[in-house]
């Protein structure tokens, strides 16, 4: 057994470096270590550790507190592990091997699911569905009968004092720990040890909320401290129907049944010609209000001139046949490809471990100037983007194309299409720089589209449904074999339409490899959650919000789907925005009857149907009446981190407010409802179209949104002047993009259409722009043309 110097993990340790706090990747396999020759002291410097290797030593446990803030990979296979609990420290850790440790039992394997929060492939398999299951699920259902166990037997002393407490807790406990059964008998280890710990959180969320309690009264007699919900407010548009699946109207499209099989890229993918380059030039202005429009639709007046999104049809038994019998193993479609050419890069082989080499002073010294040169190239990008964002950006016309017509027609210019996103580059997070990919949904088909080139890469295909909404998100895709390296991070596409199905694919492998039933009604928006990528809300228009972890897959595209959580709001959900700064906690939801914050903490206390934490109200609601409605939120979108961009499509505005002020106040007691703090008021178009959906580039600073004659309003706010809004002044547009007109061939030029959907790529390279006439434009920065 070798002593652990700082020598020693230099040498074992990369990238070559003469400190420890650069370390990386650290293989101490091997070396006969026993727990106690592992020195903390040194090991707590490695903060940049993201790789471990202990592999066949003589461990019996880890270090414990040891904080290893950026370890991901932990290799322990081979070694004589008994404790389990001293790994909570790795909070981080989303990979673990622990194959051949003779003690370790499945109460064991539970327990790490539960004291690792981000672990996601144990032992070379994807475990993050039984892992989120054990996390909620199975807490849930713990905490239930540790709650009626205290009601039925137990009850805090008063007064309360230390020693009283200390003898009421070890009581509560023993007793929690001999009679919550839950689970089957082979993980009752795993199943009593969670119950000590629930118990004691559960004893003292008591005790606290007591102190809250009484601070709270002293503070304030008089108040009331029931809280009641509101009801139901009056429904302005939908009038829902057990027969019937209300979907979100527009203008009626008819269901027309189309090839599973797409034809040519040339016949499927149409292009319109665009008008000569000086004619499709944007033009800088500050927009003029139209005159008002004639009459504005009142509440609970259904509006004729936007009906619903599609009509429910009766399935024919061949669509029936489609649908999938079982979540974990769905029947496959394989995508259509819609050319030859795949932009998308594949790994043809991964290259072996070479042998390693001593390096003489000289490459030592090349390596740190190649360094030196890297960090210096990256403070220069980092510079350039702070420049680029304080600039506005200029887009030109690019592509227009018709990929989700009916049958192939290119005479078709009534289908919808309702949602985009561009794909996110395949890293650990599923975020990243730039795409050049985008996803677009409408009728009966997804495709996904190469923005630069014009073709559409990608085509799936449902006879008989209609796609609403659509998201994209990063999992991770796991090998049989056991080999953790084989573990890799893969883009998939969730979308869903009026059937309540969610359809899941993997469009580099041009496989459809599952669904799973997330309504009865039909799905108006799905949105991942951008820290936990495996997570996906799902609206419905039976006004829920449901909260699923789909897993990952493996090789054989198997996977897993679990309900962990289920928001009731009052009317349809239009969009969903988990805060960037807390996307674990909280969510709004943007409504047909208002703007929701729901509490989507998983834990313990928590039950898994909930109902509105608040309502986040606006000022222009005092202008209402019985013919003027500004509830419905058609656009919600986070500029920044704190900044909401939302409007009303009934009010010619945009606003702009803080979520860390607004979410600060203290909701009223009966309502829930606080009001937005307003930082801006952006100038928007008149017009009685709802659902023109709004979007926003963070890395440029930008805000999108269409308009019902084709023309895209775009504002760039970097320097958000706070005084504009208290003039009562509405902020111009930066630029609105009128309509490049295309022509049809022997028809003439085509119209200005409505705008529903907008999206960017996090560079603003791309801006791509979803109409209701079929049509899907691509814009271009003139900067990145040259």
């Amino acid at each position: 057994m070798e002593k652990i110097t700082e020598k020693l993990l230099l040498e074992k340790g990369s990238p070559t470096t003469n400190k420890l706090e650069e370390i990386k990747t650290l293989n101490l396999s091997r070396l006969g270590l026993n727990t106690k020759d592992l020195p903390l002291r040194l090991l707590s410097r490695l903060q940049s550790l993201q790789r471990l290797d202990l592999s066949g030593n003589r461990l019996q446990e880890f270090i414990r507190n040891v904080e290893l803030t950026a370890l991901r990979y932990l290799d322990l296979s081979d070694n004589q592990m008994e404790d389990v609990t001293t790994l909570e420290s790795l909070s981080g850790l989303e990979e673990l091997k622990m194959d051949d440790n003779l003690y370790i039992t499945v109460s064991d394997n539970y327990k790490l699911m539960v004291l690792l929060p981000n672990l996601r492939i144990y032992n070379g398999k994807d475990v993050s569905t039984t892992a989120n299951h054990l996390r909620y699920v199975y807490s849930e259902n713990l905490q239930t009968r540790i709650t009626a166990l205290w009601e039925k037997s137990f009850s805090l002393p008063d007064p309360i004092t230390a020693q009283e407490m200390s003898a009421l807790e070890a009581k509560f406990v023993s007793t929690a720990r001999q009679q919550v059964k839950y689970g089957p008998n082979s993980v009752s280890d795993f199943t009593k040890w969670r119950v000590g710990i629930m118990a004691k959180e559960y004893l003292r969320s008591l005790t606290e909320e007591k102190d809250e309690v009484e601070s709270e009264e002293s503070a304030d007699v008089k108040e009331n401290h029931e809280v009641s919900t509101p009801t139901k407010r009056k429904r302005s548009i939908l009038v829902m129907d057990a027969d019937v699946n209300i979907t979100p109207r527009k203008k009626l499209c008819a269901d027309f049944p189309s090839p599973l099989v797409e034809g040519s890229p040339c016949k499927s993918s149409p292009r319109l010609k665009l008008r000569p380059v000086e004619e499709t030039h944007s033009v800088r202005m500050s927009p003029r209000k139209r005159d008002q429009p004639p009459a504005t639709p009142t509440r609970g007046q259904k509006r004729a001139e936007t009906p619903a999104r599609g009509s429910k049809r009766r399935q024919t038994k061949e669509d029936r046949a489609q649908e999938v019998a079982t979540p974990g193993r769905s029947k496959r479609a394989v995508l259509v490809m819609e050319t030859k050419v795949n932009l998308i890069p594949r790994r043809v082989g991964t290259p072996g471990r070479g042998s390693k080499t001593l390096q003489s002073k000289e490459d030592e010294a090349q390596v740190k100037q190649k360094e030196a040169g890297r960090k210096k190239a990256v403070r220069a990008a980092e510079m350039q983007r702070d420049a680029d964002m304080t600039q506005p950006v200029h887009l030109n016309p690019l592509h227009v194309l018709q990929c989700h017509s009916k049958q192939d027609s290119s005479e078709d210019f009534s289908t919808q299409l309702w949602a985009c996103a561009f794909q996110p580059l395949p890293d650990c997070t599923g975020s990243g720089g730039g795409s050049r990919l985008v996803a677009t949904c409408g009728g009966d088909s997804l495709c996904v589209i190469d923005c630069e080139a014009g073709m559409v890469m990608k085509k799936y295909k449902v006879p008989g449904e209609e796609f609403f909404s659509l998201a994209w998100s990063t999992v991770l895709m796991s090998r049989t074999g056991g080999a953790s390296s084989s573990a890799q991070h893969c883009s998939i596409l969730a979308a869903g339409g009026k059937r309540g199905l969610v359809k899941l694919i993997h469009p580099r492998n041009n496989v459809a490899y599952g669904e799973f039933r997330a309504s009865r009604k039909a799905l108006s928006v799905l949105r991942f959650n951008q820290q936990q990528a495996n997570f996906l809300y799902t609206g419905s228009y039976d006004n829920k919000i449901v909260m699923w972890d789909i897993g990952g897959v493996d090789s054989q595209y198997n996977y897993k789907v679990v309900q962990l959580l289920v928001l009731e709001v009052s009317a349809t959900p239009l969009h969903i925005c988990p805060p960037p700064s807390s996307p674990k906690t909280h969510l709004l939801t943007g409504c047909e009857d208002g703007l929701y914050c729901f509490n989507t903490q998983l834990g313990t206390n928590n039950t898994t149907k909930r109902s509105k934490e608040m309502e986040i109200t606006f000022p222009i609601y005092k202008k209402e009446d019985k013919d003027n409605d500004y509830h419905t939120v058609d656009g919600l979108s986070f500029l920044t981190d704190d900044i909401v961009a939302s409007k009303n499509y009934m009010h010619a505005s945009i606003y702009l407010w803080s979520w860390s002020r607004t979410k600060a106040q203290r909701p009223d007691k009966k309502s829930r409802e606080v009001c937005a703090v307003l930082l801006a008021e952006l100038q928007w178009t008149n017009t009685e179209i709802p659902y023109l959906a709004l979007n926003t580039c963070p890395g440029r600073a930008y805000i999108v949104c269409g308009d019902d004659k084709g023309r895209l309003w775009t504002y760039h706010v970097n320097n958000l002047q706070k005084e504009r809004f208290q003039t009562g002044k509405p902020i111009a547009p930066t630029e609105v993009l009128e309509w490049p007109t295309p022509v049809r061939k022997g028809l003439g030029e085509v119209e200005g259409p409505s705008i529903n959907s907008v999206a960017m790529d996090p560079e603003l390279q791309y801006l791509v722009a979803l109409s209701d006439k079929n049509m899907v434009m691509v814009w271009k920065t003139a900067a990145a043309s040259s």
